[in-house]
C-alpha cells in the first residue's frame, strides 16, 4: 500500500477554496475510475486558509504510477495550475501492514504492531 500526502499552497482562501470546488468532480473520477485507488481526498486545512491537505492510498506502485498518465490527473493539474496553486510539498509513503487505532471495545489501543 502506498500513501501520498501533500501541501498545496495558494495566494489566499478564495483562490484555495475555488480550488477544492474546481477538482471535486477528478477526486470522484479517480476514485472511480482508476484501478488500484482505494482514496483520493483534497480537502481545505481548518487551520491553514492558503492551503489543500492531501491524502491518496494506492494499492501499489504500478496503481500510482498509471495515475500520473490517466486524463483524471492531468485534467487536476490543469485545474490546479489554473486556480493558481503556489506550493506542492509532497511525499509518497510505502506501508507493509496496517490496524486499527481502536481495539474490538471501541477504545484507543496503548500499543501497536506488537504482534
Amino acid at each position: 500500500m502506498i500513501i501520498v500526502v501533500a501541501a498545496l499552497g495558494f495566494e489566499d482562501q478564495a483562490a484555495r477554496d475555488h480550488a477544492v470546488s474546481l477538482i471535486a468532480d477528478v477526486q470522484l473520477a479517480t476514485r472511480v475510475e482508476e484501478a488500484g485507488c482505494r482514496d483520493y481526498c483534497f480537502a481545505p486545512d481548518p487551520s491553514v486558509s492558503t492551503r489543500i491537505q492531501v491524502y491518496e492510498l494506492w494499492e501499489d506502485s504500478d496503481s500510482l504510477t498509471a495515475h500520473f498518465k490517466h486524463p483524471n490527473y492531468h485534467n487536476m493539474v490543469e485545474q490546479l495550475s489554473a486556480a493558481g496553486v503556489r506550493e506542492s510539498i509532497n511525499q509518497a509513503y510505502l506501508v507493509e501492514r496496517g490496524e486499527s487505532v481502536y481495539g474490538p471495545d471501541g477504545q484507543m489501543k496503548t500499543a501497536f504492531f506488537t504482534d
